[in-house]
């Protein structure tokens, strides 16, 4: 079949084929907004996507939101028993419609988000269709192994790793992570998460109220209970202080009687999970962003905090450590260092000047180089350079 020439001018029009296991729905907006934001970037730069959002069967059927995807689901075997042999699955799902897409409206690219199992669905129709593809590693757990013990865990990384090998690219959200797929010898680029700066943008905070936000899903390594533990040290030294935390996990009531073991629950509130909107807000009226997180490839609700002009403490070690220059547009502390993260957030509160500058700063910082359009014109650079 010959495709049909449009003229574009200078720029190649692309048509990309995305995978991804993350993408927004109507009970919520943000899981996988990572990758629907920047999609609409790309629209400005003359590349198409496809959008097939995955998921296994075994799970509730997900209620789109209003960006458009094609839901597929597929069989597998559930838990992280069945995560080896899920792209294999999801191959077969999707290979019928996918070439008669290709036929139809010739696929430049196929751009699949982690290794398992859309990397190696991707990898596989590659394989047949003569499709080149890259693939996007949003975490540090890039084999899958961390997450799923013994010989299936080891199941995964062999085929993980062949999927970073065979891909065109591996983009990593950040240097952590690519340091992680190094070892592999796969063609690597960095290029980190975007933000809308309109949606995420500068807002007043009551300085006779010191609201410590923190938002990430509520699992140990996102550092909660420490934060919990550097508040109560705080909070009688700060008496307009309070604390908010925003997201759910299997960690929340724990940390609600946590809160209260500590004297502080009066001045936390756990506020679940809520929309793209809501934690906007609650990031413009906040004085402190702090995720003392210490297993984070990147963390977009960083760069979001940043963009918002507000200070945000993450931490050292971590991919977040591209962007913050401490003292200058943030501030890093050690992981799991309770003295150290007591001292951060206590030289915040009491400074609003430094709090201002650093908060101006940090949003300089996302302004020239981590917009939604930054982005997309990196992974439009990288599309057109691995393209069909």
């Amino acid at each position: 079949m010959v495709r049909p020439q449009v003229d574009y001018g200078a720029v190649e029009f692309m048509r990309v084929l995305t995978l991804t296991p993350f993408y927004p729905t109507a009970s919520d907006d943000a899981v996988g907004c990572f990758i629907a934001e920047p999609i609409r970037a790309l629209e400005e730069l003359d590349v198409e996507s496809c959008v097939f959002a995955v998921q296994p069967f075994y799970k509730q059927r997900a209620t789109p939101n209003g960006h458009p995807a094609q839901w597929v689901r597929y069989l597998a075997i559930p838990g992280g028993t069945g995560l080896a042999s899920s792209g294999a699955f999801l191959y077969a799902s999707l290979l019928s419609s996918i070439r008669q897409l290709h036929e139809f409206r010739h696929i430049d690219l196929i751009h699949a988000h982690a290794a398992l199992p859309c990397g190696h669905a991707a990898k596989l129709l590659s394989n047949e269709l003569d499709i080149p593809f890259v693939v996007t590693v949003h975490g540090l757990d890039a084999f899958f192994d961390v997450q799923v013990p013994g010989f299936v865990g080891r199941w995964c990384r062999r085929t993980a790793f062949s999927v970073y090998r065979a891909a065109k690219r591996v983009v990593c959200i950040s240097t952590r992570v690519s340091d992680v797929v190094a070892s592999t010898g796969a063609d690597v680029t960095v290029i980190h998460n975007g933000v809308d700066p309109v949606c995420f943008c500068p807002g007043d905070s009551d300085p006779q109220h010191l609201k410590i936000l923190s938002v990430g899903t509520l699992i140990p390594t996102k550092g909660h209970e420490l934060l919990l533990q550097v508040f109560a040290r705080l909070h009688k030294r700060y008496p307009n202080a309070s604390c908010e935390i925003i997201g759910d996990g299997p960690e929340r009531s724990r940390l609600t009687r946590r809160a209260q073991q500590l004297n502080v629950g009066s001045k936390v509130r756990f506020l679940g999970r809520q929309s793209r909107k809501q934690v906007a807000d609650a990031m413009q009226h906040c004085a402190i962003f702090a995720l003392p997180s210490s297993y984070e490839g990147l963390g977009c609700v960083y760069l979001e905090a940043m963009s918002s002009a507000k200070p945000v403490i993450g931490c050292r070690g971590q991919g977040i450590e591209d962007i913050i220059q401490h003292g200058h547009n943030g501030w890093l502390v050690c992981p799991n260092d309770l003295q150290d993260t007591t001292d951060a957030l206590s030289v915040l509160l009491q400074d609003v000047d430094l709090r201002r500058r650093i908060g101006s700063e940090a949003r300089r910082s996302i302004l020239r180089g981590c917009t939604l359009t930054h982005q997309a014109e990196q992974l439009a650079r990288i599309y057109r350079e691995c393209g069909a």
